[in-house]
């Protein structure tokens, strides 16, 4: 229901907007740009993204489900179970909702979208026979939102695809702080939530965990901040992650191999969705391209844009970050409208920029919280979501800032 108010203002705020520079600053030419901005970014949205995308996401979606095949999820499963037994206490270990949530998890952490959806809904209904007021989120209810709002991802396969596409010279060049970012936004959602139900932190398991990630991605900022010029740092990011990325893929044929999986007939299987997937997202691109076109050829992105540089600038901030803040602003909201957000930004300011970049970063530090309070409480009918929401935005909230500070880190 958000989404639809926000999608419907675009068009009429930019609408009064244009209405006004007509009447009052005598511009004839506003109507004109606003129109040949829908043509242009509908025939975008369709030519020169969810096309060309079709290739892309064949591919990955191959690869990916090689991975599901070799035993990946499964691998996970059993790696992050204990960690998981001890920051939902409320759920017994022999409970079936702890499986479904591993499983959920671990296709999230690979970028396995279609398997880790259906992975969550049924967490969430597990966990509901556990819930003793039906309308009301359970502690391991919130926790278990609260780390799917957080974006938890290692691989961001779409945004990689994306920058692809617009002709990044190095598209996995965010790939190393994107992991950062939603590791921040991740780890801050745990340890509010924790704090808000009285987890034990100090537990062994759950300090070795939380403990080792955290002094492993402070090592990794420390190093780099201290020991590399900022080419240098660059660099590090391009090689380590397209090695990451090809080992990876090394990996899951490996493990295929030894498997016995037919490796190129598991790839088709996979790779079938591709298009698929390109082709569902066409109506959602078109519809948030041409919205955010009409805000921007109206003037009012450019307004937005420029308050918010104001306020860092009187606060006395760099402000060469602000182009990218629509698309952090719109993530909590709706998926569509944050992707269409930080294409936006890409071809604005070039896909290789610091604005283009720090969206695509953005993109994946946090999720679309909104929405996923909708599906997930939707599904088994629960009305009051305690503080879900708002943990939920403050691990959002720590993915942005955490995205500013490794963008200028990596690219500033």
């Amino acid at each position: 229901m958000a989404l639809n108010y926000i999608w419907t203002g675009f068009f009429l705020v930019g609408f009064i907007a244009a209405l006004a520079q007509w009447l009052f600053l005598g511009d004839a030419e506003i109507f004109k740009r606003v129109i040949d901005g829908t043509f242009s970014s509908a025939k975008m949205a369709v030519m020169d993204i969810a096309l060309p995308l079709a290739g892309v996401m064949t591919l990955w979606l191959g690869i990916m489900n090689i991975g599901e095949k070799a035993g990946a999820i499964n691998l996970f499963a059993r790696i992050i179970a204990p960690f998981f037994s001890r920051i939902f206490p409320g759920v017994p270990r022999e409970h079936p909702a702890n499986g479904h949530m591993v499983m959920n998890f671990s296709a999230n952490i690979l970028g396995l979208d279609n398997a880790a959806t259906p992975f969550g809904l049924k967490a969430m209904e597990s966990l509901q026979t556990l819930n003793p007021r039906k309308d009301e989120a359970s502690d391991a209810q919130i926790m278990f939102l609260v780390i799917q709002t957080s974006g938890l991802t290692v691989i961001p396969l779409a945004i990689m695809a994306q920058r692809a596409i617009l002709g990044a010279a190095n598209p996995a060049d965010i790939f190393i702080p994107t992991l950062i970012a939603t590791f921040c936004s991740t780890f801050t959602g745990i340890v509010a939530v924790s704090l808000r139900q009285r987890i034990n932190l100090l537990d062994p398991v759950v300090f070795g965990w939380i403990g080792g990630l955290t002094a492993i991605i402070g090592a990794l900022v420390f190093y780099l901040t201290n020991y590399l010029a900022k080419s240098e740092i660059e660099l590090v990011s391009v090689v380590a992650a397209n090695l990451i990325l090809f080992s990876i893929i090394a990996a899951f044929m490996v493990a295929a191999l030894r498997k016995r999986v037919n490796v190129f007939e598991a790839f088709i299987e996979g790779a079938k969705g591709g298009i698929e997937t390109s082709l569902k997202i066409i109506p959602y691109l078109v519809g948030m391209l041409v919205a955010i076109s009409v805000v921007r050829n109206s003037g009012i992105l450019g307004l937005i844009v420029n308050a918010f540089e104001w306020v860092f600038t009187q606060l006395g901030l760099r402000t060469d970050f602000v182009g990218a803040l629509p698309t952090a602003l719109m993530k909590p909201l709706s998926g569509s409208g944050s992707r269409a957000m930080m294409i936006d930004a890409m071809t604005t300011y070039g896909v290789d920029s610091f604005v283009g970049r720090l969206a695509s970063i953005l993109q994946g530090a946090a999720d679309t919280t909104f929405y996923i309070v909708a599906l997930y409480f939707g599904s088994v009918g629960i009305r009051k979501t305690r503080y879900a929401i708002g943990y939920g935005l403050l691990a959002d909230l720590a993915g942005v800032i955490a995205a500013i500070f490794v963008a200028y880190l990596f690219f500033g």
